[in-house]
C-alpha cells in the first residue's frame, strides 16, 4: 500500500466509518500520533475537505428569494465569522469548491481583482489538473499590491488547477479616456480582453464606498472623492469600471472612462458571472449589482444575503 493509499483508507475509516484514532492505531499497528498526522495530510492535500455551512434550510429559502427577485442562478452561502480574514477565506472556500465541480477542460475564466477573488487561491485542497485558461479581466496597478492584482490572481489560480493564465498587459487605470481608447486599440490588449469577453465564467469582486475600499487603498479615489460619490448615490463598483447606485443605474465618478478592463456590458455575455463579497459593508453594492441582472452566482455570508433582501424591501419603492 502506498502512502497515498494509506492516507485515503485512514481518512475513509475515520470520517465515513466513524472509527476513532485509537481504533485506527490498533488496526494499522501504529501510534495515535501517526494516525493524527495522516489525517492532517488528508486535509492538507485535499483528500478530505471540511466545510461548515450556513443553516441549509434558511440559506435555501434566501437563495429561492434571490432567484425570484433578481434571476440569480445560485447562492454560495457561508457562515458568518467575526474575524474578517477568516470570513473572507470561508466565502472563498465555497467558491473554490464550486470551481472544483464545474471547471472542465477548455474552460476560460475571466479574473477580476481584489481581496475576495484573491482569497480563492488560498483555499485548501488540491483539485485535479485541467486545461483551464484564467484571463485577466482588468489591467494591473502597482498601488494595489501584487496579491490583489488580476494578473497575479490568475497566475495563482492557474497554478492551483494546473492550467494556464494570460496577463492583460495594460495599467488598470490611465490618465484620461483618450489614452484608454488608444490602449484598447492595441493588438495585445484587444486580444486579451476579447478572450476575457469570451469566457464562460467570470470571478469578480465588488467595491464599496467606504474608507477601506480598494479605490482608496489603490489611490484611485481620495476620501473626499469617495464622500462626493456617496453624496450622488454611488454605492460602489464592479471591476472598477462601472460605478452604480443602489438601483443598479450608472453613476459617474472621477475614474469613469479611465479603467482598462471588461465593462458591465461585456459581463452580460458571460454565462456564469460569479460575484464574491464577504464584507458586511458591501450589502448596498451587492444589491445594486444584483439589480443590474448580470450576476449568476453570488458568494457571500448568510447575513449579507439576508441583508440584501431586507435592503431590497426597504428601497423597492424608490425605483
Amino acid at each position: 500500500m502506498t502512502d497515498a493509499d494509506l492516507i485515503i483508507e485512514v481518512a475513509a475509516l475515520y470520517y465515513i466509518n466513524r472509527l476513532t484514532q485509537d481504533d485506527l492505531a490498533r488496526q494499522f499497528g501504529t501510534s495515535r500520533s501517526t494516525i493524527s498526522r495522516l489525517l492532517k495530510q488528508a486535509h492538507d492535500t485535499g483528500v478530505v475537505e471540511i466545510q461548515v455551512r450556513a443553516r441549509p434550510d434558511r440559506a435555501r429559502r434566501i437563495e429561492q428569494e434571490l432567484q425570484t427577485r433578481f434571476g440569480l442562478s445560485r447562492l454560495l452561502c457561508a457562515i458568518d465569522l467575526f474575524d474578517p480574514v477568516n470570513r473572507r477565506l470561508n466565502v472563498a472556500s465555497m467558491v473554490a469548491g464550486y470551481l472544483d465541480k464545474v471547471l472542465v477542460d477548455g474552460t476560460t475564466v475571466a479574473v477580476g481583482m481584489g481581496r475576495n477573488v484573491s482569497a480563492i487561491t488560498e483555499a485548501s485542497g488540491l483539485p485535479l489538473p485541467r486545461d483551464v485558461l484564467f484571463v485577466s479581466a482588468i489591467g494591473g496597478s502597482v498601488q494595489s499590491g501584487e496579491m490583489v492584482n488580476a494578473d497575479h490572481i490568475a497566475r495563482r489560480l492557474a497554478a492551483r488547477f494546473r492550467g494556464r493564465s494570460e496577463t492583460l498587459y495594460a495599467p488598470a487605470i490611465v490618465e484620461d479616456e483618450t489614452l484608454r481608447l488608444a490602449l484598447l486599440r492595441n493588438d495585445n490588449v484587444r486580444r486579451t480582453l476579447d478572450r476575457a469577453r469570451g469566457a464562460s465564467i467570470a470571478l469578480l469582486g465588488v467595491g464599496d464606498m467606504t474608507e477601506d475600499s480598494n479605490m482608496i487603498r489603490m489611490g484611485w479615489l481620495s476620501p473626499r472623492e469617495v464622500a462626493r460619490a456617496q453624496a450622488t448615490g454611488t454605492v460602489g463598483d464592479i471591476l472598477g469600471n462601472d460605478f452604480i447606485d443602489i438601483q443598479g443605474r450608472p453613476s459617474r465618478t472621477i475614474v469613469a472612462g479611465r479603467v482598462v478592463g471588461l465593462t458591465l456590458k461585456d459581463l452580460e455575455a458571460i454565462e456564469d458571472v460569479v460575484v464574491v463579497a464577504a464584507e458586511n459593508t458591501k450589502i448596498g453594492i451587492l444589491l445594486g449589482v444584483l439589480r443590474t441582472g448580470v450576476v449568476d452566482t453570488l458568494a457571500t455570508t448568510l447575513s449579507n444575503a439576508q441583508g440584501v433582501l431586507d435592503l431590497d424591501d426597504a428601497t423597492r419603492g424608490d425605483r
